[in-house]
This record gives C-alpha cells, structure tokens and sequence, in this order.
C-alpha cells in the first residue's frame, strides 16, 4: 500500500486558496445576478422611455417640417403690386 507523501506547505496554501477564491467567486457571481442585473434592466428600460419621447419629439418636427414644406409657398408681396 503506498504511503501518501507528506504535503508540503506552500501546496496546502494554494488549495486553501483555490477554496477562498472559489467562494468569493460564488459570491461576486450571487451579487451580480441580484444587485446589479435588476439595476441596469431597471435603468435600461428608463432609459428607452426617453429614448423613445425624444424620438416622438424628433418625429412631431419632422412632420411639422413637412406639413410647412407641402404648402403652397404665399404669394410675393411685391407681385401684387403694378
């Protein structure tokens, strides 16, 4: 039966440490997920509302812009006279 060698220490620390990384890990991962997603969904949806009333604005002008632009341009003031 072979006898496990003896670990040396600095192994001992880099699986103590591969643990803590693990679960500081598992932990960044648990916040990101329950802090911070719900906070840029949250924040991207206020942020396409007014994206989308700014591009109202933006379509009301334009269609200001062409109703004047249809017309028929007046009359010169000067054409009316002989």
């Amino acid at each position: 039966m072979p006898t496990e060698q003896p670990k040396r220490p600095w192994e001992q620390q880099l699986r103590d440490a591969a643990t803590h990384l693990e679960e500081d890990l598992k932990h960044v991962v648990k916040y990101i997920n329950d802090e911070v997603v719900p906070d840029v969904r949250r924040n991207s949806s206020e942020a396409l509302r007014a994206a989308a009333a700014e591009l109202h604005k933006l379509a009301s002008k334009i269609d200001d812009h062409a109703r004047r632009s249809s017309a028929p341009p007046p009359p010169p003031k000067d054409a009316s006279k002989p």
